[in-house]
């Protein structure tokens, strides 16, 4: 007999056809045999043929009692409360029976993930993004090589994958997003505004990286590369491209370089790249000054609006069709990355670049820029403090293990920024061979890598479009998995705060809402001044302030709200207390790693420049203003929660603005065990009779978890 069987209606007519399912046992006996869960009713969708309504509940509450089936803590709390606990048992709202295979929500208010795979898919995308491909690979030469792979491991392990349990669980135990989740501390719901500020910034700017590589992707489906060579309109006379003197029908390299090339090529001040030229002269059609924004460039705002168009339509039904959009977008950049990967390191000079990114330079170790630079990629690289790890999180079933999950995903983020890099630095060192110079000359990061150095380097290659296309590809779906994620946490920090049944229903509206402003929002970064705009809030809406917002949820989490509390909720969650070496660094070296981040980018900050322009000082006060606006929000709500907390003295007001508030705990009434069980008394508006069950046992006395002494009554 399955386990879907053996769920029974409590109360029912013993006469009853066996169609209807089993009949009620007459005795507890009768039940010692079958799961706990199922000793219960099925839910009331199935009863209704059964019985009215208005009388399964007293029979099915009264059976139950009677017959000893409730457990002793129940008896607590209450006639409201135990119509309560007993209405959502019966109710297929809040589970299945532990032992069945279902698929249905434990949460259907907000919905889970259809299985966990999706969200670990999820989380892998959102955390492997465009800095695994144009920034870890950069930074591991220019730090060392092989020896960065030291300090960044071993901030991976004390600083990244604590960090990224601790918002994986925060999210899952409450089933909130980034702004739900401050239950936990009213006065600190300031930090999730912040994350929201952040992922805001970030989300625009993103989805405009992935519109050039949407152009890019669109401009590579040609039989030559339109940044091959200088015979094109937009070319300057300084121009000299690799390709130039070969012959034109054939696109092959030639066996040696001409001197007057090999001359320009030495020269590299003199030397502009066809690639470089494509980018600067006609893509952007880049602008003399940040301040002088030109020309709305049509194809990127076409291309703009295709990205924020893809990305709506994989989020129409939040994480139910992201979920299944990221079965490809999420594990198909592998495949790219292999297929480049065994193409690059077939390649004359591959050799030469791998052992360039990889070769350790160990008297480096000691230099503190290293650890910072390693510290300050694991912390951006895993998404920490944006909001979006306690959004995907918050979709889980109740007891799935997180901890199996930030482990997993933490290590494929690491493994394949170094992965990457292989890729990256086989077709640099090819490149490098095939101009006679050092592997340094065309290293490059960030959009010069993606948009300038790589895509030169793919013109080597015999069918170069093909592997431009793969590329660019490859760079998109890693934009989306990130851009998914980000916006999936504006809409549910958004819908959940609201949290009324309207604005559920109308969850997609809200979806095409936040779309479209991102969308209006990122207009002017597709202008001819667009990308310095573009860098100048990766530099700073993002950085110092991720720190901050990171450095203080640690601190509020494990001394205001109290680690044994922390630890007792995951126990409860997990039915395992976190390892002892997380409860050490969430307590202790987390936040001294987040507090060095801290100082190690503000003793290395550096004005902000793009290749020879050097930003103007309105334009980093522009940046300043970005990166406190998400700061700012910490201390204006905890000063608003403090105006409108209960208390005779601000020492009591501070003390009552930062305990959990009432709603602070498990969402679903199933999962509130513990401290968090329901302890409400019976109330007159109820318009319930009360009387006993048991006249023996109605005079006995209880207390609540609160202390107080609940008369002991039953309906």
């Amino acid at each position: 007999m399955s386990s879907r069987d053996t769920r029974f209606a409590l109360g029912a007519h013993p006469g009853m056809a066996s169609a209807q399912g089993p009949v009620a046992p007459s005795s507890p006996e009768q039940v010692s045999h079958l799961p706990e869960r199922s000793r219960f009713l099925r839910p009331f969708s199935e009863c209704l043929p059964l019985f009215p309504l208005a009388e399964s509940v007293p029979q099915v509450w009264r059976g139950a009692y009677n017959s000893s089936l409730l457990p002793h803590s129940w008896a607590r709390h209450g006639s409201t409360t135990a119509f309560l606990m007993v209405a959502s048992l019966l109710s297929p709202q809040n589970g299945a029976v532990p032992s069945e295979a279902t698929k249905r929500d434990q949460n259907l208010k907000r919905g889970n993930w259809g299985n966990q795979i999706e969200f670990v898919l999820t989380s892998v995308g959102y955390a492997v993004g465009l800095g695994n491909v144009w920034r870890f690979p950069y930074l591991c030469y220019r730090n060392g090589g092989g020896a960065f792979m030291f300090p960044y491991f071993i901030m991976l392990i004390f600083c990244g994958i604590p960090l990224f349990f601790m918002e994986l669980s925060f999210g899952q135990f409450a089933s909130q997003g980034c702004l739900g989740v401050w239950r936990i501390s009213p006065m600190f719901k300031g930090v999730g505004y912040g994350m929201m500020v952040v992922s805001t910034y970030i989300g625009i700017y993103y989805n405009v990286v992935i519109c050039i590589a949407f152009y890019y992707f669109f401009s590579s489906m040609t039989h030559v590369l339109p940044w091959a060579y200088c015979n094109n309109p937009w070319n300057t006379p300084d121009c000299a491209g690799v390709l130039d003197a070969s012959n034109l029908t054939n696109g092959s390299r030639p066996a040696t370089l001409p001197s007057n090339l090999s001359h320009l090529l030495n020269h590299s001040l003199q030397r502009t790249s066809p690639s470089e030229e494509y980018w600067r002269l006609y893509v952007l059609k880049l602008s003399d000054d940040i301040g002088n924004f030109g020309e709305v460039r049509l194809p990127l705002l076409g291309c703009l609006g295709v990205s924020w168009v893809v990305v709506f339509l994989c989020l129409i039904r939040g994480v139910k069709s992201s979920g299944k959009v990221v079965y490809f977008t999420a594990t198909f950049p592998y495949v790219v990355l292999t297929i480049l990967f065994v193409r690059g390191v077939t390649l004359d000079g591959a050799f030469t670049g791998i052992m360039y990114y990889l070769t350790p330079q160990w008297d480096k170790i000691l230099e503190a820029k290293v650890w910072g630079d390693a510290a300050s990629q694991i912390f951006y690289s895993l998404g920490c403090a944006w909001g979006g790890l306690i959004t995907m999180a918050s979709y889980n079933k109740f007891h799935n293990n997180c901890y199996r999950d930030s482990i997993i995903i933490s290590i494929t983020n690491c493994a394949t920024s170094v992965y990457a890099g292989f890729v990256i630095f086989s077709i640099l060192g090819f490149m490098a061979n095939h101009l006679g110079v050092d592997v340094s000359r065309v290293a490059d990061h960030g959009p010069g890598l993606a948009f300038v150095a790589y895509p030169e380097a793919l013109t080597l290659l015999p069918i170069s479009p093909l592997w431009s296309l793969l590329f660019f590809f490859m760079l998109i779906l890693l934009g989306l998995g990130t851009q998914f994620c980000l916006l999936e946490t504006l809409v549910t920090a958004i819908v959940d705060e609201v949290g009324n049944e309207w604005i559920l229903q109308k969850k997609t509206y809200v979806t095409l809402g936040v779309a479209v402003a991102g969308f209006l929002l990122g207009v002017p970064l597709t202008s001819q001044a667009g990308i310095y705009w573009l860098l100048l809030m990766d530099n700073y809406a993002a950085s110092f302030s991720l720190v901050i917002i990171s450095c203080i949820m640690c601190v509020s989490i494990m001394y205001i709200y109290g680690h044994r509390n922390y630890f007792q909720d995951i126990q409860m969650m997990l039915g395992f207390p976190p390892p002892l070496f997380f409860q050490i660094c969430w307590r202790f070296v987390s936040p001294a790693i987040i507090f060095f981040i801290l100082i190690f980018t503000v003793i290395q900050y550096r004005p902000i420049t793009y290749n020879h322009y050097q930003y103007p000082g309105w334009a980093v006060a522009i940046g300043f203003l970005m990166a406190l606006s998400s700061v700012i929000c910490i201390p204006l709500y905890a000063l608003f929660q403090l105006c409108r907390t209960d208390g005779d003295t601000l020492l009591q007001r501070l003390k009552n603005a930062t305990k959990p508030s009432r709603d602070w705990g498990p969402a679903l009434l199933e999962h509130q065990t513990g401290r968090y069980a329901p302890t409400i008394p019976p109330s007159p508006e109820d318009g319930l009779e009360v009387q006993p069950l048991h006249p023996d046992k109605a005079q006995l006395p209880m207390v609540g978890s609160n202390g107080s002494r609940l008369q002991d009554s039953r309906i």
